[in-house]
């Protein structure tokens, strides 16, 4: 079937790029991604006895439309997503876990201040790249439980965008398409052997 055989080379081409990115890493090569207006500082996972963590750094530029909507009062939205995927050569790759993060970011006019909302918890900043930095940052995030001590490979797909489903529904009508909306940037990248 043409179908598997597509498919089949879409999981290769994933691992191999996964496997040339650990080894370009290990080699202390530097590897900037970025699509979008947003771009990848860092991005690394550790595995131990309480599971899978993950630590990421990225930076987010706000185009004109984006910095003046949020000024107007529009709240924007960030979300990070990391999915734990086990290699499998003879079938699709078994998805381990799948985690996600939302932060809100709003322009308060009465006190000239950012603010980041992330859950029930919320703090004021006093410039726009105060902010931006706390909502694309991330230390020792849990992606996943401890994972089985076997030859299995693992590796983590990660992605970081602006969230513009969570936007007011007209305004989702009239960004369709708009390139200064639509910003993400996706990395995969593979799960270390445990630390002993």
């Amino acid at each position: 079937m043409p179908g598997t055989e597509a498919l089949g080379w879409g999981r290769r081409r994933r691992s191999l790029l996964a496997l040339a990115t650990a080894v370009l890493m290990a080699a202390g090569v530097a590897l900037p991604s970025h699509a979008q207006g947003v771009e990848i500082e860092a991005l690394e996972v550790q595995r131990d006895d309480e599971g899978v963590q993950l630590d990421f750094a990225v930076r987010f530029r706000l185009s004109h439309a984006l910095d003046e909507a949020l000024h107007k009062g529009v709240p924007l939205h960030f979300a990070a997503q990391a999915a734990v995927y086990r290699y499998r050569w003879y079938w699709r790759d078994q998805r381990i876990s799948r985690v996600g993060r939302t932060w809100r970011l709003t322009w308060q006019p009465l006190t000239r201040t950012y603010r980041v909302s992330f859950g029930p918890l919320a703090q004021n900043y006093g410039s726009l790249d105060e902010a931006l930095g706390a909502v694309s940052r991330g230390a020792r995030w849990q992606i996943a439980p401890p994972l089985a001590v076997d030859e299995d490979r693992f590796y983590v797909d990660f992605t970081y965008r602006l969230d513009t489903s969570l936007l007011p529904r007209p305004m989702q009508i009239g960004i369709a398409g708009s390139a200064d909306w639509q910003r993400s940037v996706e990395r995969s990248v593979p799960v270390p052997e445990p630390v002993r």
